[in-house]
Parts: C-alpha cells; sequence; structure tokens
C-alpha cells in the first residue's frame, strides 16, 4: 500500500498506521476528538486563507496542500469513529450523500425551485426539519445547532437568517440602516456617560446591527471584515515603509505626519 498511488483507500490505510496502538505515531495515538478540535479550527481557517490567496494571485498550488490537510481531519475523526464502532468514513460519506440528495429536490428530484430564493427558503426547511426529527417529543429552538466555536460574525449572521426564515426580519435594507444609525447614537451616549458595561452592551447591540446590515445587503460580514483587515494591514504596510525612508523612528513621528503617509498611501494605490 506504500508503494501504491493516492486514493482515498491510501489515506485512510496511512491513519489506521498512524493510530496503530504499537507501532503508529505516538501523537496521533494518544488523540481524542476533543483533542483534535483546535486542529481542525486551524485548517479550517487556512483553508479560507488559501482560497483568498489563490482567487488574488490565481496560484492555487497552496490551496491544494490546505484542502489536503483539512481533508485529512474528517479521515482522523472518520478511524475515531470507527475504533470505537460509532461509526466511520464509510457511514460519513453516505450521510452527507442522503443530505445532499435530499436538500436538492430540484435536482434530483421532480420539484421545481428556479430562484435562489426558492432553493434557501427549501434548504432551511430541510434543515428545521432535520433538527425536529432530532427531538420528536418536544419543539425544537429555530436557533437550536448554530455552532457555538463560530466566528462571533458569522455566528450573528447565522442567528439573523434562521430569524428571518421564519419572518423575524426587518422587511428593507434602509429599516436596517435606520437601526445601525440608532445603535449608533446609543452608543454615543454610553460614552458620554462613561459607564463602561452599558457602553460594552451597546457596542455588541451596534455590531450585532452592522451584520444584519451586511446580511441584507447579500455580503458575507466575516468575510467582509477579513477583507478590511488585509486592506489595513496593506496600506500600514505602506506607511511602515514611508517612516522607513524617513530616517526617524516611527514612534516620533506626529500623528499628523502619520495621517499624511496614510493618505499618500491611498493615493498611489489608485495611480497603480
Amino acid at each position: 500500500m506504500l508503494t501504491e498511488q493516492a486514493s482515498m483507500n491510501k489515506l485512510r490505510w496511512i491513519m489506521t498506521e498512524l493510530r496503530d496502538p504499537e507501532t503508529g505515531c505516538p501523537w496521533d495515538i494518544k488523540q481524542d476528538f476533543s483533542s483534535i478540535v483546535p486542529h481542525t479550527i486551524e485548517e479550517a481557517y487556512e483553508v479560507a486563507d488559501a482560497v483568498m490567496d489563490a482567487v488574488e494571485h490565481q496560484d492555487f498550488s497552496e490551496l491544494e496542500k490546505e484542502l489536503g490537510d483539512l481533508l485529512f481531519q474528517v479521515i482522523f475523526y472518520s478511524q475515531l469513529g470507527h475504533e470505537q464502532k460509532k461509526f466511520d468514513f464509510d457511514s460519513v460519506v453516505n450521510a452527507i450523500c442522503e443530505k445532499l440528495i435530499r436538500r436538492h429536490p430540484h435536482v434530483f428530484g421532480d420539484k421545481n425551485l428556479s430562484s435562489d430564493a426558492d432553493i434557501n427558503a427549501n434548504w432551511e426547511n430541510e434543515k428545521a426539519k432535520e433538527r425536529q426529527q432530532k427531538s420528536a417529543s418536544e419543539q425544537i429552538s429555530i436557533l437550536a445547532d448554530i455552532p457555538k466555536n463560530l466566528p462571533a460574525l458569522s455566528q450573528a449572521a447565522k442567528i439573523q437568517k434562521r430569524c428571518a426564515h421564519v419572518g423575524f426580519d426587518w422587511h428593507n435594507i434602509q429599516d436596517v440602516f435606520a437601526k445601525v444609525v440608532e445603535e449608533v447614537e446609543e452608543v454615543k451616549v454610553e460614552i458620554e456617560q462613561n459607564d463602561s458595561d452599558a457602553l460594552a452592551e451597546e457596542l455588541g447591540d451596534l455590531m450585532f446591527a452592522v451584520v444584519n446590515l451586511c446580511r441584507h445587503a447579500k455580503k458575507d460580514p466575516e468575510q467582509l471584515l477579513r477583507q478590511a483587515n488585509q486592506k489595513f494591514t496593506k496600506r500600514f504596510h505602506g506607511v511602515e515603509k514611508q517612516v522607513e525612508n524617513s530616517g526617524v523612528e516611527f514612534e516620533q513621528h506626529s500623528l499628523e505626519t502619520l495621517e499624511a503617509y496614510w493618505q499618500q498611501v491611498k493615493i498611489n494605490e489608485k495611480q497603480q
């Protein structure tokens, strides 16, 4: 198997060998479901970064590697499930195949879903049925099973999306914008009151409202903030370059001078 061409079977064999109690890797052997969760989260973020780099630079070699790392996480969990006789890789594949076919009746069935809105509504309805089936004896919350480890922006967007699916939502983006303005004013009041706890609460409300604005604009807030971070970082590097060229330590520059550098960086961007 070691010399065979790469395949899913070979990957599964490698995982089995890594977990062999006698001849496997000591690190892999001592892992359990909980211990590898941080690695899974890290690998998912690395995939996201690789996707953005691939799109920007049209170089997909790194994305290929990162997707392999993420796939290995699935294989690892599947091996743990197999060892504990809970599930295995084949049952994982069967589960996703069944779910995708069931959630796409317009592709694999005779249901007519022509618009994105219809498709999304059907998707949410199927997910709601799945949540209810997990506990037939009691009503399951619409907000049940939203991952607690999601980044806060993504979690807020998912909460809002679930509520919107049952009609608990603003009717238009103008109303959402008005809510953002209202929250800004409430933040301003708490700044003037100098109440730290109240200010923290209002800042949270403001961020939640901004996420809602992103959702109504059909934009992913997590991705928007990631892009804003990248843009700021790139511009700040430009400021650092000008500071370096000046021969004066960064801390010795006045804020006015640094702001002038910043504006020059923005001008240079437009001229490129």
